[in-house]
């Protein structure tokens, strides 16, 4: 699940689970290296020459579960993953696809075959060279059923992968698929590392072997990630030393190291990002859209939930006004379904839910809900009409919506239970495992809308991303046809219908479309706003020799 955060590395072709309140450019982590803090001012110099050193380093409320991205589905680990991992392709600024680990390629064959051309230089972080027998190996795994992956839908109509030679990848389709070019932004792991061994549970996937611009130095499980410049890196050698990622599951806490300027950046919520400007005195602020949605979702096989009219009537009792105004203090807008409005695939035809406790009542009654014992909560054959809704520690827009649901459900005859949860066993104890009633989360996007793997009714395995159970005929045909219909006003008419229908649905009651509210200290030189996000450059940002602040034995 995602935050919606645009990572620092290049990885295409991935949702994933958001654990912080907005969408942010990384997370990082303390060093545990030797270095010396040198006292500086907090400002930057622009127009300083380049220099290396330093460290970066970010908050993240939560900790990483798998440094392998075929097996990452949580922001955190997606972050780690995309600076130690490269893909066949990456996107540009402007969210161009160009060449990673490929070089060039050529699609064939109406779009049934891409013949890429792998880079010749390019070494995993051990010495050994990266060939195409790596790409071939991760292909096979991510269709390998024994190996926990949630990507591996995107694979599932290649028909084989070919090794002509050591730098040359041929992958032959089934049939046309859209999105596949954008597929191969899929990190790619050593053959030499994992043919060896269990793919879940390998010891790498805990100390990784990448061919990235960071090497995996060290982790301290719910305290840092270290990484390290890579001197061999094919585009040349990252700028900055390290890059840290710590864990502080509380973001008043993370406000608080700020204030004292030990992490260089934090995804900021909406009242930290509108605090006084002297507390931003060594920072620059950042906002913009972020390509992602937060939600309340429920567990359909609940039969609580399983009423469409019960889901609907949820919707009408929430006042989504008081999330954007009070909660996101208007650093948002309402969501009214699975694509943002900077996405072409969003329909602008569906209407926002209004509030309407009202009516939200009536419906339930239609559903057979009543207060039939006069004690203020709604009954049904004897059965109180409550339960447990779930979100995770240390992000408080979330915590807010669900205790703002928990009182507007309460006031139609709904009693709700709230519980935080510590991330990671939140999302592979409980969401993974389908035992929830109801969890508020949000999706971080791909830039293509394809969504298979949320919505269609062949994702409701364990790991898979459609957790919640939804089921339908139609939106699984839209889906299907949406990954082979190369006409873009057909495609976008396809996803408009799916917007639509998932709307009337409501498996999800989508709350909101967030903004990235990142901050990051003024003595880094680089970063820059794109269609990309804002780490997109990371590799070149760098800090003046007269502003470095750690030191590290060479």
């Amino acid at each position: 699940m995602s935050d919606g955060k645009q990572t620092l590395g290049s990885t295409l072709r991935r949702i994933v689970f958001c654990s912080t309140p907005v969408a942010l450019s990384s997370l990082l982590f303390l060093s545990a290296c030797r270095s010396d803090s040198i006292p500086q001012p907090a400002a930057s110099a622009t127009d300083a020459a380049p220099a290396t050193g330093d460290a970066y380093v970010e908050a993240s409320i939560a900790d990483a579960s798998y440094l392998n991205p075929l097996l990452a589905s949580d922001s955190a680990s997606g972050n780690i993953c995309s600076l130690v991992y490269n893909g066949l392709v990456k996107y540009d600024k402007d969210l161009r696809l160009v060449g990673d680990l490929a070089e060039s390629w050529e699609v064939r064959s109406g779009g049934t075959e891409i013949l890429f051309h792998l880079r010749p230089d390019v070494r995993w972080h051990d010495g050994a060279p990266f060939t195409a027998d790596d790409v071939r190996f991760t292909y096979q795994r991510l269709t390998d059923p024994a190996v926990k992956t949630p990507y591996g839908v995107d694979f599932e109509l290649i028909r084989r992968v070919d090794v002509p030679d050591p730098h040359t990848v041929r992958v032959v389709y089934k049939e046309p698929f859209v999105p596949a070019l954008e597929s191969w932004g899929m990190g790619i792991v050593p053959k030499h590392i994992f043919s060896a061994g269990d793919f879940n549970t390998h010891p790498a996937n805990r100390r990784p072997i990448g061919t990235g611009p960071y090497k995996f130095l060290e982790w301290k499980t719910d305290e840092k990630i270290v990484l390290t410049a890579n001197p061999d890196y094919f585009e040349g050698r990252p700028r900055l030393d390290r890059y840290i990622f710590r864990i502080i599951p509380d973001s008043s806490v993370q406000f608080l190291e700020l204030r004292q300027q030990s992490i260089d950046s934090m995804a900021l919520t909406p009242d930290q990002f509108k605090a006084y400007p002297e507390f931003f005195r060594h920072y620059n602020k950042y906002r913009y859209p972020a390509f992602a949605y937060t939600y309340l979702g429920f567990n359909l096989e609940n039969p609580l939930f399983r009423d469409r009219r019960v889901r609907r009537a949820v919707a009408l009792a929430l006042d989504r006004s008081e999330i954007i105004d009070g909660v996101l203090l208007g650093v948002g807008r309402p969501a009214t379904g699975p694509f943002p409005p900077t996405s072409w695939a969003f329909n602008p035809d569906v209407a926002d839910i209004p509030f309407d406790p009202v009516k939200a009542k009536a419906l339930l009654a239609t559903a057979g809900w009543t207060d039939t014992d006069g004690d203020g909560w709604l009954d049904r054959g004897g059965q109180k009409f409550e339960f447990t809704l779930m979100t995770n520690q240390g992000n408080k827009p979330r915590e807010l919506c669900a205790l703002i649901l928990q009182n507007h459900l309460a006031k139609i005859g709904i009693r709700v239970q709230v519980r935080i949860l510590e991330w990671s066993s939140f999302l592979h104890n409980y969401v993974d495992k389908k035992r929830f009633d109801a969890v508020i989360l949000a999706w971080s996007l791909s830039r293509d809308p394809d969504q298979y793997s949320i919505w269609h009714s062949s994702q409701r395995k364990e790991g898979q991303y459609n957790f919640v159970g939804y089921a339908n005929r139609e939106v699984d045909m839209l889906l299907e046809r949406g990954r082979r219909e190369f006409d873009f006003e057909k495609r976008r008419a396809l996803y408009h219908r799916m917007h639509a229908i998932l709307a009337e649905d409501l498996p999800y009651i989508f709350l909101y479309y967030p903004d990235s509210l990142p901050t990051i200290h003024t003595r880094f030189v680089g970063p820059e706003v794109a269609a990309a996000g804002i780490g997109w450059n990371f590799r070149e940002w760098f800090v003046p020799k007269s502003l470095q602040k750690y030191r590290y034995a060479s």
